[in-house]
């Protein structure tokens, strides 16, 4: 009993950590994108994302990225480079003769290429930086190789975690196609089809998508890195329910109602505005009026929080009552420069890093304004996957024993309007996410948990940079002082 109580634990604090992501890999629809342009290629079995890809079809696709396909089968038709391997394909020869004549990669012994070996994503991430002009032992070393790839855009939590597959293979390449050459002169997808490497037709709904993208990432960065007013909305509808054998059990029941998540459902509505200054010292206002329906009843509020000279001041009022506190927020300066640092990071990367994950950016006009609406695809929930996967091998291994979870994300689209100024007036974010877990226990039995969100936010911005006046209440210093700071709960108080 107490081990299935504690896997049970387990399994709600992984609901909360997890409520605002989802899961489940598919980078099918990238392979498609890049097998469109002639930059990946499956076999008789597909593409087969689900396993590792070997060096020799590392080098394959090096030599591609290069856009030198033609130019290695003619020379090596020519007898003008070579290789010394004897584990090389007829096929792959060219590639492998053409990386290994040009000094780009070397076998594993003197007449081994490694061809079946598999491929680390150290190994390819080098490819990929060489491929885009970077110099390894000049511009990076090779043992911070994907640490220095991230900053340029290319990003797969197999970097860090898990087996690199071909999945993974496709996406980061599909992020270095939209990533700018180490000179700075365009990126990697336009300088191939310049080179005629790449057909321009044929690459035209990658383009498309990269050159949006990016146009609407400046837009965003150039609002969220200063300072902003905005009036933001939201309705929530969230589900949690159970079922199985476990249900049967008393204290299992008894700690299910004592929790009040038994077949929970709550209907959130909440509005309200959001003013942020983001200088040194940076200032917030922020007012949220919220009503929500929980198990049949209703419950509304009003949540304020402000940030004012390195003091943080909140304010709730529920049922007719009012709560005050205020506290001093240590380690602002440290944040305020984490966050810029994120912020021109988030940018600098974004335009390429997201790129696998999205389906399809769609552009159109209304009046003076322009409107880009941006749908996920299947391949966000692989980065949800990889996700859920780092966070469930910090849970200890006794936690997990007998618990089972799956993520999905049903539906994810953005819409941002922006002016004729090209400045970003409103954005709007729809998902919809479910998240199921299944626990079983020999003594008890089975438990099944099905967590469902579905979520309509929307800000609306009445004022940017200069334009942005916070107006303070002024009996914010009577606020009772929270004893140590940096706590918001209402404990304590002196």
């Amino acid at each position: 009993m107490k081990r299935f109580l504690t896997i049970l634990f387990t399994a709600l604090l992984l609901t909360a950590a997890l409520c605002v992501t989802a899961s489940a890999s598919d980078y099918d629809a990238v392979a498609k994108d890049l097998s469109a342009i002639g930059m990946f290629r499956g076999t008789a079995g597909g593409f087969e994302l689900d396993r590792a890809p070997t060096r020799s079809e590392a080098a394959i696709m090096l030599v591609r990225l290069y856009g030198a396909e033609e130019e290695a089968k003619a020379a090596y038709e020519a007898g003008e480079i070579k290789h010394p391997f004897t584990d090389v394909s007829d096929f792959a020869a060219p590639y492998v003769a053409w990386v290994y004549t040009n000094g780009i990669s070397n076998g594993t012994s003197a007449t081994t290429f490694g061809s079946a070996d598999k491929c680390s994503a150290q190994n390819y991430v080098v490819f990929l930086l060489r491929a885009l002009g970077y110099k390894d032992g000049t511009d990076f070393q090779y043992a911070e190789a994907k640490d220095f790839a991230v900053t340029k855009g290319l990003m797969d939590l197999s970097f860090y975690t898990g087996e690199f597959l071909r999945d993974d293979l496709a996406a980061v390449t599909y992020q270095a196609l939209a990533c700018d050459l180490a000179d700075g002169s365009t990126y990697l997808l336009d300088s191939l089809i310049q080179d005629g490497a790449v057909d321009a037709d044929a690459a035209k709904p990658i383009t498309e998508k990269i050159t949006n993208y990016q146009a609407l990432l400046d837009a965003t960065y150039s609002t969220m890195q200063n300072s902003i007013d905005a009036n933001i909305s939201m309705k929530m509808d969230m589900g949690l329910s159970f079922s199985g054998s476990a249900l049967e059990d008393t204290e299992v029941a008894a700690m299910l109602a004592g929790t009040a998540m038994n077949d929970m459902n709550i209907a959130l509505d909440a509005s309200g505005r959001v003013q942020m200054i983001l200088a040194e010292q940076p200032q917030l206002a922020m007012t949220l009026k919220m009503n929500a329906t929980a198990m049949g009843e209703k419950e509304s509020g009003e949540v304020s929080y402000w940030l004012k000279d390195g003091w943080v001041y909140i304010q709730v009022t529920e049922s007719g009552e009012t709560f005050q506190a205020k506290y001093q927020m240590e380690g602002l300066d440290e944040f305020m420069e984490t966050y810029q640092e994120l912020m021109q990071l988030s940018t600098q990367i974004g335009g390429s890093a997201s790129l696998p994950y999205i389906d399809s950016i769609a552009v159109s006009k209304s009046g003076s304004n322009t409107v880009y609406t941006v749908t996920y695809s299947d391949g966000i929930n692989g980065l949800f996957d990889d996700i859920l996967g780092a966070v469930m091998a910090e849970v200890p291994d006794e936690d997990l024993e007998g618990l089972g979870m799956s993520l999905s994300l049903d539906s994810c689209s953005y819409t941002y309007t922006l002016n004729s100024k090209g400045e970003l007036k409103a954005c709007t974010a729809v998902l919809d996410m479910n998240m199921g877990m299944d626990m079983s226990d020999e003594e008890i039995g089975s438990l099944s948990m099905v967590y469902n969100i579905k979520a309509d936010v929307k800000m609306d911005i009445n004022a940017t940079d200069s334009g942005v006046k916070i107006q303070y209440p002024s009996k914010l210093s009577q606020f009772p002082e929270i004893v140590g700071g940096n706590s918001p709960l209402p404990l304590y108080t002196a």
